[in-house]
């Protein structure tokens, strides 16, 4: 299965949209779309409907009709959705890892830092960081960031998909 993972967009308050090297990306179609909050705006959310199947939370910026976490199962990997904003210092992981428990997932993926991070623990914490590399509160990379998940099985390949003139990409495999 084939997972695009994004965050922190801010349409139309601090981007207008999102990034056309992920626009071209959906067009060639993925089985599922998360997006980890601070859409803002419902624009983004109809959007990301339209190239197919779309799991979303609502980020403290949001003001759209979304749960605050929300979970799905992909083969024998329980995933789990969380923005991140009751979180400080923003990121931290062990009180991430803790919430990630909590839901009883095996990947939590989480947002409001606008960077990209991978750690793997107790459980596989992904953050892919702010799509339209908006200006965040508490900083970030303000390089526009995603992630492309595949699942096969207890395999979990992330790249971690940075937008910066010429994309780059880095790779990752967990067998959880």
């Amino acid at each position: 299965m084939k997972i695009i993972v994004l965050s922190d967009t801010h349409i139309p308050e601090r981007a207008l949209k999102i990034p056309d090297e992920i626009t071209a990306f959906l067009k060639r179609g993925v089985d599922l779309i998360v997006h980890a909050g601070d859409l803002t705006g419902k624009s983004v959310l109809n959007t990301l409907k339209s190239f197919g199947k779309v799991v979303a939370v609502r980020g403290n910026m949001d003001y759209l009709p979304l749960p605050m976490q929300e979970t799905f199962e992909v083969g024998k990997l329980k995933f789990g959705v969380y923005h991140g904003h009751g979180v400080y210092p923003r990121g931290d992981r062990k009180q991430l890892t803790e919430i990630a428990l909590e839901m009883g997932v095996d990947v939590l993926i989480t947002g409001h830092t606008h960077s990209p991070d991978v750690y793997y623990g107790d459980v596989l914490i992904l953050n892919p960081g702010s799509a339209t590399g908006a200006w965040g509160g508490g900083g970030g990379s303000g390089i526009p960031s995603f992630m492309v998940l595949n699942v096969e099985g207890c395999v979990v390949t992330v790249d971690l998909c940075e937008i910066k003139g010429k994309p780059f990409v880095k790779r990752f495999k967990f067998e959880l």
